[in-house]
């Protein structure tokens, strides 16, 4: 059954992405890889509205957009986004949006409100890889990255006198020995 969405639902998404930080720069590293891959030379693809999302996994970010039924986006687009490993799905569906009033039979019967109209959409459902987000500019990884705290506890501890592993962007995660000397010995086995 396709699901139906509602003019109020997509709006309070919107403001709730606002809100937050964390998800604005999750959406905004969305959109930089849509862009970066050309998927806006498309037909309509830049004439989606975002509809739900982005909802962040373990190694996947979901968005749905939106499209009215006569703009559906040209399926091409997509097809290149299964070339970077996307997940995308198409559904047709429908919005409820208020009428606008003109006259008197578009107000609902006791109140003042518009009636409401069911509207034919396009829903694409994009699955992105974090790791594609990351790839393209260096998506921000901490804003990505779930809190994942029993990975964290189930993580092996380093050997003795190991390095830790190299952060994204190429930091170390530690101060480097000064010329060429030897780390200091620690004694632990």
């Amino acid at each position: 059954m396709p699901q139906i969405l509602d003019t109020l639902d997509v709006i309070e998404n919107l403001s709730s992405i606002y809100e937050n930080d964390r998800a604005f720069a999750i959406l905004k590293d969305f959109e930089r890889v849509i862009d970066e891959l050309g998927i806006y030379v498309y037909k309509n693809w830049d004439e989606g509205e975002l509809a739900a999302g982005p909802e962040v996994d373990r190694h996947w970010v979901k968005c749905t957009f939106m499209w009215p039924e006569k703009e559906m986006p040209d399926p091409m687009g997509g097809k290149r986004l299964l070339d970077y490993d996307c997940k995308i799905s198409y559904e047709k569906s429908h919005i409820i949006k208020p009428r606008k009033i003109k006259k008197p039979d578009d107000i609902r019967p006791g109140t003042k409100k518009g009636k409401l109209d069911k509207l034919p959409v396009w829903l694409v459902h994009i699955e992105m890889p974090k790791k594609l987000i990351i790839n393209i500019y260096g998506g921000d990884v901490e804003k990505i990255e779930l809190p994942d705290t029993e990975s964290q506890a189930s993580a092996p501890a380093p050997a003795a006198g190991a390095m830790p592993p190299p952060m994204p962007g190429g930091d170390l995660g530690g101060a480097a020995p000064a010329g060429d000397a030897a780390p200091a010995d620690t004694g632990a086995v």
